[in-house]
């Protein structure tokens, strides 16, 4: 959705979930090219009746410009990971570089016996990720929210 770049508008847009007892599962927002508006991207679960109802609730919220349900269209979906992960052992070592190669990461810093690593790509494969690993590796876990955007001529303008 596309809402007004000020304050209390995610507060609204948060505060509209709340109050219906809808879960948001992942959320990610930042300001667009036009520094006045904001694009939010939410990740809720239901029947298409209670997304119909939510997509008619934002509607109504004046800070809201514009709402897509982007799986009505084409669109690419993707999120960000930042995890540090353990590696006392030599065996450590190699399990997290090979693991960082099959899932295509990046690792952004090493230390003698800590990896952060960088993952961008889709839920599916952060959790099969996440899933992969040894618990007793993980120290931390960082996930962004999803961010998705309509794939061909389809864009979202206010």
């Amino acid at each position: 959705m596309l809402l007004e770049n000020e304050a209390g508008a995610l507060s609204r847009v948060s505060g509209l979930f709340s109050a219906r007892a809808f879960n948001i599962e992942s959320l990610s927002v930042a300001p667009t090219e036009d520094p006045t508006v904001s694009r939010l991207t939410l990740v809720t679960t239901g029947s298409d009746a209670i997304v119909e109802q939510i997509t008619k609730q934002l509607n109504k919220l004046v800070d809201v410009i514009k709402v897509v349900d982007l799986n009505e269209y084409e669109h690419v979906e993707k999120e960000l990971l930042l995890t540090k992960l353990i590696a006392e052992k030599k065996e450590d070592h190699e399990t997290v570089k090979r693991l960082v190669d099959t899932f295509n990461g990046r690792i952004v810093d090493v230390t003698k016996n800590l990896y952060t690593i960088e993952i961008t790509d889709t839920c599916e494969k952060i959790d099969a990720f996440i899933t992969t690993l040894d618990d007793r590796l993980i120290l931390e876990v960082v996930r962004s929210g999803v961010s998705a955007i309509s794939l061909g001529d389809k864009a979202i303008q206010s």
